[in-house]
């Protein structure tokens, strides 16, 4: 069966792209000289991660490499960030927007197709809107402009616990985890080895605690601290 395009990642990236530029509109040369919230990174090193970060996702549908090397990658985010606002703004405008027009132009029959992403990862471009959705909305709450753990979609939180659970599957510096959210859905990802510990809370609190952007505030857990995740 032919796979069709993943329009509902594809509506979620679209409003929160929206969103995320909706708020850089204000900012201006100072704001984005400012600290974000990763550590060693600017608003600018963010912004301008995420306009490569289109650009390399659009490498990738047209079937070329994601970076030319992570060199290049690092170099590129470094000289970008400290650009004036104006151009920043218009760099992840229209680098969203040719990955927009990208996707859209995408044939049916090549969602099912299988590509090399960054670090040998291999994924189908069917998960790519998400990818991109996730990139998103977690930079936009790393940007410490307002947009918080607390104001995730929920429709981006219920899609995003389950693609980070996936990510840590098999991880073997983790034990075997049980995560449950209040209304009674459960996702197993961890290792193997060990005792099975239950995680449980909203999913917004998971994912906070999933992405590395919380310590697990809002969650329980059955191993009476919560295990240490490894960084994505």
């Amino acid at each position: 069966m032919i796979m069709t395009k993943p329009t509902g990642d594809l509506i979620g990236l679209r409003d929160a792209t929206r969103r995320l530029l909706t708020a850089l509109d204000v900012l201006d040369d100072a704001d984005l000289a400012a600290l974000s919230q990763l550590p060693g990174w600017t608003r600018g090193h963010l912004t301008t991660h995420l306009a490569r970060n289109a650009d390399a996702l659009g490498n990738v549908l047209a079937g070329r490499p994601m970076y030319p090397g992570e060199e290049a990658r690092d170099a590129d985010i470094e000289r970008g960030a400290a650009r004036p606002a104006a151009e920043q703004l218009a760099d992840v405008r229209d680098s969203a927007a040719r990955l927009a027009d990208a996707f859209e132009a995408l044939p049916a029959e090549r969602w099912q197709t299988t590509a090399e992403l960054r670090n040998g990862v291999r994924d189908r471009l069917s998960a790519l809107p998400l990818r991109r959705w996730v990139e998103i909305e977690l930079h936009h709450v790393d940007l410490g402009i307002g947009h918080t753990i607390d104001r995730l979609p929920g429709t981006f939180t219920d899609r995003t616990v389950d693609y980070l659970t996936r990510r840590f599957t098999g991880h073997q510096d983790l034990p075997p985890l049980d995560l449950r959210a209040e209304d009674g859905r459960s996702w197993y990802s961890g290792g193997h080895d060990g005792a099975r510990v239950v995680v449980a809370g909203a999913p917004t609190a998971l994912v906070g605690w999933l992405s590395g952007r919380t310590t697990g505030s809002g969650l329980t857990t059955s191993g009476g601290t919560l295990p240490v995740l490894p960084p994505l």
